[in-house]
């Protein structure tokens, strides 16, 4: 009778996981409602190794089919403004990867110039990539991030289920002359103010910096005030190294390495499905970004009624097109001309 009853016992242990494997939906709970893990847990929290001595600071959030990579924008800035996206994609059971780019905080920050550049940070994200063991997974830049998005499209999008490029044009002239038309729709003695401190140099100048911010950041970077506190975090975190190596002193003024990028031919071919956002009052022209949907072979636009950083200033529309778009794709019911 004892054996009898010892066989199922047996049997039944013997179909259970070993102690410690995780199932597909998360780790076993105990009795309390306890994550019962085999490792040390850290929040997800994941240093890499990039270039064979570096290491850079990603965040996993959430847990769900659809995996969303995000790159933050600058460049230079921390990734800290991205975080408003935990309040949306985990409840959406989408799971997500922050990454701090390398040289901002979180991460290494070496002073070498000649890493600041375009071909060196994509490379960066396919490093990142394999660390993570993404595979069929969703890219998601926004400004800076947006531009490194689609590089990484153009030479690695065999690895994506689906592209975002969030607030960001194809091309640094097509930006510069849209960023134009924004100065001189202000009053003449701003324009001349702001001029007589450009042609000067004096970029840092108080009275320079303060039409920056009131003028210009207020109106086209972020239209909320005061400011949410990841954005002042990013801010506070920025590395300037960075920002003028590959940009310049400020959003007007582009003299850095990536002053010539221009994609604009190469986005026909991009394949996978791709979801181009932009907003009506961005430093972005949103023309640009319908435009750069109807080159995309399948690719839709969404244009949100926020600024640069519409994913704050107009979060609804902002995180239902977002989500409602990587749906669709891994649902395989995405359509051109459904946003």
């Amino acid at each position: 009778m004892r054996i009898l009853l010892l066989v199922p016992t047996l049997l039944l242990l013997s179909c259970q996981s070993p102690k410690g494997d995780l199932p597909a939906s998360g780790p076993r709970k105990n009795e309390y409602g306890v994550p019962q893990y085999s490792e040390v847990q850290s929040g997800g929290v994941k240093m890499i190794q990039v270039d064979g001595k570096y290491n850079v600071w990603t965040k996993q959030v959430g847990r769900g089919d659809i995996k969303v990579l995000l790159l933050h924008g600058g460049p230079g800035f921390g990734h800290e403004y991205l975080e408003c996206f935990e309040s949306f994609f985990p409840q959406a059971d989408i799971e997500l990867y922050e990454y701090a780019q390398l040289g901002n905080f979180n991460s290494d920050k070496p002073t070498d110039a000649t890493l600041w550049t375009i071909d060196r940070y994509r490379e960066e994200v396919e490093q990142v990539r394999k660390g993570l063991g993404l595979e069929n997974f969703y890219l998601l830049g926004h400004s800076w991030g947006g531009m490194l998005a689609l590089e990484y499209a153009f030479k690695y999008q065999q690895h994506l289920r689906g592209l975002v490029v969030s607030n960001m044009t194809a091309s640094i002239d097509s930006y510069t002359k849209y960023t134009g038309e924004l100065k001189s729709r202000l009053p003449a003695d701003i324009i001349a103010t702001m001029e007589k401190y450009e042609k000067a140099g004096k970029f840092e100048a108080p009275e320079y910096q303060d039409i920056i911010m009131s003028r210009i950041y207020s109106q086209y970077i972020c239209r909320l005030n005061p400011w949410p506190d990841p954005v002042m975090r990013s801010f506070t975190h920025f590395n300037a190294q960075i920002y003028n190596t590959m940009q310049g002193p400020n959003e007007f003024v582009i003299t850095g390495n990536f002053k010539h990028w221009d994609v604009w031919e190469k986005l026909k071919t991009i394949t996978v499905p791709s979801l181009m956002i932009g907003a009506t009052y961005d430093e972005m022209n949103p023309d640009d970004i319908k435009k750069m949907a109807s080159l995309i072979p399948n690719a839709d636009a969404l244009i949100c009624n926020g600024s640069h950083l519409s994913m704050y200033d107009d979060q609804q529309t902002y995180f239902n097109g977002l989500i409602k778009f990587l749906k669709d794709v891994h649902a395989d019911k995405f359509k051109r001309g459904t946003m």
